[in-house]
This record gives structure tokens, C-alpha cells and sequence, in this order.
């Protein structure tokens, strides 16, 4: 069942071939109730969130329970504003500045709900000059 099946029903049923007598059931209402969005996970590519300085990322977010349209924020050190939307956020070529906590915000427009914080390690050198 999805949201948009909620609405009123009848049924209605027939004896033999020929219709020889119809009866119909009183209408009953039928709400489909959302299931609040929970469980969500978050997951790296490469495992772990440890990657070399200009090697991709991907971070993937799932959610274990929840119904409705999904939608999905990306976060980075606790920040409101989203870096993107979607299940995914892929990094082509991380940067050292790249590191840090991140987590991803589920909703289904009626519940919102984070997942756990995962820390990006970016190894590599640092230049010097940049300190």
C-alpha cells in the first residue's frame, strides 16, 4: 500500500453468468497511515571513510523503515544548509579539506530522522604551504 491509496471503497458482487441480483457493500473508508522513517544508515566507499587525498568518495544513505517519497540531505560537521540531496554524494577527487563528520537527514515529509555520524579521513601529505 502506498499514501495515495487511502480514499473510500466499496465492493461489489454478482450471481451466476447473467446478472440476476447485485449487491453492494456499504462504503468504508480506508486511511493508510505513513510508517515514520527510521534505521537510517550511512556508508562509504572505500569502507570506512578512509580515503587518499584525490581518490573518490561515495557516501550512500539507506533507511531501514520508513514509507512515502523519500527524500535525502547531506551534512558536513553539523552544518544546517545541505552540501547536496540524493541518496548519494560522490567526491571525484578528495581533498584534504574534504574530512571531516559528515551525516545524511532522511524524511518522508512527515518524520525526519539523522544518521549516526561518519568521520572522513583524508591520507595523503599535506602541503606545507598550505598550513
Amino acid at each position: 500500500l502506498q499514501l495515495h491509496h487511502s480514499g473510500r471503497y466499496r465492493c461489489q458482487g454478482t450471481m451466476g453468468h447473467i446478472i440476476l441480483q447485485r449487491q453492494e457493500s456499504a462504503p468504508v473508508t480506508v486511511a493508510v497511515q505513513g510508517v515514520p522513517v527510521s534505521g537510517v544508515s550511512l556508508a562509504a566507499q572505500p569502507p570506512g571513510g578512509q580515503v587518499a587525498e584525490g581518490d573518490p568518495l561515495v557516501l550512500s544513505c539507506s533507511v531501514a523503515v520508513g514509507t512515502g517519497p523519500l527524500s535525502f540531505s547531506w551534512h558536513r560537521q553539523g552544518s544546517a544548509a545541505p552540501l547536496a540531496t540524493g541518496p548519494y554524494y560522490k567526491l571525484r577527487a578528495v581533498r584534504h579539506q574534504d574530512g571531516g563528520r559528515y551525516h545524511c537527514t532522511a524524511t518522508n515529509g512527515g518524520t525526519t530522522a539523522d544518521s549516526p555520524p561518519l568521520w572522513v579521513t583524508v591520507l595523503g601529505e599535506q602541503d606545507p604551504l598550505a598550513l
